[in-house]
């Protein structure tokens, strides 16, 4: 029996740590300027950790082994072992605050930073169980809004002030997002009812939406291409169906795409 489980957790830790080292069902792909270095970290975190896990396990089965049953003999103890103790807790304490300190500085270097002045802007209106999105005009301001003008019946999910004439050139649309590729879009997170998360994947961009704030999020996609904006908050019965579509274009096509949208 103590031979089968040595072998039971070595088995076990060498297929996990292989999955890992093999990038099974891995991230999906990166698509995103900033995303390289959340992609580093996560492999740091991972190394760290992976390392432990295959050493603890190794040791665990070794030990089962060799301190297996002996007939009737009394097992033998002690009960602390001050320099020991203190030697794994500086080195765990020293491993989990150096992880800490780089993973806040990749997140601060991102959330903390502003976006490029050239940035798009882009806002996203959130709502059970769609995304919407709202483009400036030529006139590169966004045009008011009142929650008492939304109608959905009518198309106008944002409460667009029609009467603004900054308002009249604003595009809209709904669980369709398109993007230039290699430029900086900068989003104006919203919501009109509960808590929503943006989350694309391939990006390595999740934001949560949150009633009553207007948060800011940017990033840059550096690849063409369509993909899935999925809501990460669990925000209600269909919270499934709340699926969007990210259109990342070449400058031609999504000037072409924002006039077709101009126009109708």
């Amino acid at each position: 029996m103590a031979l089968l489980l040595m072998l039971f957790f070595w088995g076990l830790t060498i297929v996990t740590v292989g999955l890992f080292l093999g990038k099974v069902w891995w991230l999906p792909e990166l698509i995103s300027v900033h995303g390289a270095a959340v992609d580093r970290q996560l492999a740091v975190t991972l190394s760290v950790a992976g390392i432990t896990f295959f050493l603890a396990h190794i040791a665990l089965g070794y030990f089962i082994w060799k301190f297996r049953a002996r007939g009737k003999e009394p097992a033998s103890n002690w009960h602390e072992n001050p320099k020991l103790e203190t030697t794994w807790t500086v080195i765990t304490l020293v491993i989990f605050v150096g992880l800490g300190i780089q993973g806040n500085r990749v997140w601060a270097n991102y959330f903390l930073t502003e976006a490029p002045p050239d940035a798009i802007p882009i806002e996203v209106v959130a709502q059970q169980f769609a995304w919407n999105f709202r483009y400036p005009g030529n006139d590169r301001q966004f045009g008011r809004t009142d929650p008492s003008l939304i109608d959905d019946a009518l198309g106008n999910y944002i409460g667009l002030d029609y009467e603004d004439p900054k308002a009249k050139d604003d595009i809209t649309a709904q669980n369709l997002m398109a993007i230039p590729v290699n430029q900086p879009v900068r989003l104006i997170l919203r919501t009109k009812d509960v808590t929503h998360s943006w989350f694309v994947p391939q990006l390595r961009v999740k934001q949560d939406a949150v009633p009553g704030l207007s948060i800011m999020v940017h990033f840059t996609a550096t690849k063409t291409g369509e993909y899935e904006i999925a809501c990460a908050e669990l925000c209600g019965l269909q919270h499934y169906m709340m699926r969007g579509r990210l259109l990342v274009m070449n400058d031609a096509d999504y000037k072409s795409w924002l006039q077709g949208r101009a126009g109708s």
